[in-house]
């Protein structure tokens, strides 16, 4: 199953974050996960939202910079090793992992690591096969 990451581009300095969450807030979407990463004067935010489409549209229309990209949302289990085993079987198989992050779910045993790969349909394929659960963004709002 595909998930789907939005990408805000934004010049790194006060204020730019709160723009995009009063956005997302006014339209009542929710944020289910986010990164950031910068390089000195512009970065990135990476959010998981309950309405993707909607959200990139709203983000657009205030200006934003933004972009909508497929991803795997893996379910994993939260322990020693367990992320190891995914990763392993993407280098045995020369996927190449682009961009990443993860978290633990509440009252869980499991986590979710979210990957945008090189090889998206062949890496989805693969963890159909090897037993690895995906999740689409209805069932990662659900949680």
């Amino acid at each position: 199953m595909i998930a789907y990451q939005l990408s805000i581009f934004a010049e790194n300095k006060p204020g730019k974050l709160a723009q995009v969450t009063q956005v997302l807030a006014k339209e009542k979407i929710n944020i289910r996960a986010t990164t950031i990463a910068t390089a000195d004067t512009f970065g990135v935010v990476n959010l998981i939202v309950d309405d993707p489409k909607r959200a990139e549209a709203a983000l657009s229309k205030a200006g934003m910079t933004v972009h909508l990209r497929e991803v795997l949302a893996i379910l994993i289990p939260d322990k020693p090793g367990g992320l190891d085993s995914l990763t392993q079987l993407l280098h045995q198989e020369g996927i190449n992992v682009n961009n990443a992050y993860g978290f633990v779910l509440e009252g869980s045993k499991n986590a979710v690591f979210v990957v945008d790969v090189d090889q998206m349909q062949k890496t989805e394929k693969l963890l159909e096969q090897k037993g690895f659960k995906t999740l689409d963004t209805k069932t990662l709002s659900a949680m």
